[in-house]
């Protein structure tokens, strides 16, 4: 679906099991560091990791991390949700607007295989 499993916890945290935002989000981060480290040391075992690229995505994060979590705790619960949701709603139509383009680059691909064919044919 284009996100990831911690937003969907964040998710079913807040709306289902009635958990205020702010701790449904340092919940899922509780969640997030242990999961993402042994991600991170078995994908380098597997040498799957780019450094040069993966370094500065990681230091990237954690800034961005910290500036979110600062903006986070600033924000009063309505709003916070509100956010959320507007997130959530800019990854839907992204995945769908994705879909919506392989769809169709599969068809024309499809049809321009179709008629190649066709003309080797005659």
């Amino acid at each position: 679906m284009g996100m990831g499993g911690g937003t969907i916890l964040i998710l079913c945290l807040s709306m289902f099991m009635e958990v205020e935002q702010h701790i449904a989000q340092a919940t899922n981060l509780v969640f997030f560091i242990p999961t993402s480290l042994i991600a991170i040391i078995t994908n380098i075992k597997q040498k799957n990791i780019d450094f040069k690229i993966g370094i500065p995505i990681a230091i990237s994060g954690v800034v961005g991390a910290v500036i979110g979590a600062i903006i986070a705790n600033r924000l009063d619960v309505a709003h916070l949700k509100k956010y959320f949701g507007i997130f959530l709603g800019m990854i839907a139509i992204w995945e769908i607007y994705s879909l919506v383009k392989k769809y169709i680059y599969k068809k024309k691909r499809h049809n321009n295989d179709i008629n190649k064919k066709f003309k080797e044919e005659k």
